[in-house]
């Protein structure tokens, strides 16, 4: 009886595909449609890349990555493996997204790209906390993995990995967008992520618009 209930509630609040009794939207985000905020999103990243590279830059010049002294052919190479490398990350970035969203849920996880953005998208409902999680792992993961990179390869290959790595945190400048936005709104909340719009939920709300 009671216990098996607050089982169910436990399991709805931990993500599923059931919105729990009292839960009514709160706000919606749109990535997509919503051409403010993606102008703002773009240049939040370019915030966050300008003084990225300025480090970079610091620790091995920028003009390695075009230096053609150990020849044309480590040249191309060098940007072939930069086009193809950041090709793949973003793969994996939304790879890390689906796979924690699997992980909370149980729930499928689509794949998708609009030819603006990549996506993971679930038809689950998260908690505030993990939903963070979900949004932030890419970002986490990847920058410790390109950091080690970074650190390993020759200098000349320094720019390949770093620019990929500049990609890696400035590229997630939507992911700390809401997540800023979501850490003012109610504990109870629980969010929707269709990919590149996300409804928020809470107990006795009404949909607002972004």
């Amino acid at each position: 009886g009671g216990g098996g209930a607050a089982r169910k509630e436990r399991s709805n609040m931990r993500g599923t595909l059931t919105l729990p009794d009292g839960y009514a939207g709160l706000c919606s985000i749109d990535l997509q449609k919503d051409k403010r905020l993606a102008l703002l999103i773009n240049g939040l990243a370019l915030l966050i890349a300008l003084p990225l590279v300025f480090l970079g830059n610091r620790i091995v010049p920028l003009r390695t990555l075009f230096s053609m002294d150990d020849g044309f052919g480590f040249y191309f190479l060098r940007l072939g493996m930069l086009t193809a490398g950041y090709a793949a990350y973003v793969v994996l970035h939304e790879l890390v997204h689906g796979v924690c969203m699997k992980y909370f849920s149980g729930a499928p996880v689509r794949y998708g790209f609009t030819g603006l953005y990549a996506y993971a998208r679930s038809e689950a409902y998260f908690t505030k906390k993990r939903y963070f999680i979900i949004a932030l792992a890419p970002v986490a993961v990847w920058g410790v993995v390109l950091l080690a990179l970074c650190m390993l390869v020759p200098a000349p290959w320094f720019w390949t990995v770093y620019l990929i790595q500049i990609g890696n945190i400035a590229g997630a400048a939507g992911d700390f967008y809401v997540v800023w936005r979501f850490a003012a709104m109610p504990p109870d909340i629980l969010v929707r992520d269709a990919g590149v719009d996300m409804t928020v939920y809470s107990r006795g709300r009404k949909v607002q618009a972004q």
